[in-house]
């Protein structure tokens, strides 16, 4: 018998560390944790207590929103199970994704444009306190801007919750509407 040569097998490598590269790590800060995440401007507030997690979840929801209204990406959680009994075509992807651009387009409308301009700077831009301070309060001292932006933010995540709170309610018809207030 006459053995068969054979090629030798590419053993594709993995990474070990998938942690961000040192150009990245020097251009943000990082949370600890696998795998470490940009700390937002919405993890600080929530660090600090100034929001509640469901706050926080409302930002998470608009920003979900935004991306897939803008881009047409669905990031889903890692429990997520799909559905198997809808199949999308073109037209019924980008009608939903209208849908997903009207909701962003209500709470434009509920919270007015300063709002919306500031969610999609912390949310989308991941700009940070000092960044969004200087932009909006070019006047005043960065420590004073740090901190009228950082109440801002987090009365507006507030204010976000609240919405979503009320737009839950309308839709399941059992709670009593009540008007959002908006202070930004």
């Amino acid at each position: 018998m006459q053995k068969v040569a054979t090629k030798p097998r590419y053993i594709i490598p993995h990474a070990q560390d998938n942690g961000p590269t040192p150009e990245r790590a020097a251009k943000s800060v990082f949370t600890r944790g696998k795998p470490p995440r940009v700390l937002t401007t919405v993890q600080s507030l929530l660090n600090a207590g100034d929001i509640t997690q469901d706050d926080a979840n409302a930002g998470e929801r608009w920003y979900r929103d935004y991306t897939f209204a803008y881009e047409g990406i669905i990031e889903f959680p890692e429990n997520h199970v799909s559905d198997t009994t809808v199949k999308h075509d073109d037209l019924s992807w980008n009608m939903t994704r209208a849908v997903a651009l009207e909701r962003i387009l209500d709470v434009r409308d509920a919270l007015g444009e300063r709002a919306n301009q500031i969610l999609r700077l912390m949310l989308v831009d991941e700009l940070s306190f000092r960044q969004l301070g200087e932009m909006f309060f070019p006047r005043v001292s960065s420590g004073s801007a740090h901190r009228k932006i950082s109440a801002q933010c987090a009365m507006l995540l507030g204010q976000l919750n609240e919405f979503y709170r009320l737009l839950r309610c309308k839709n399941k018809k059992t709670c009593t509407p009540s008007e959002v207030s908006v202070y930004v």
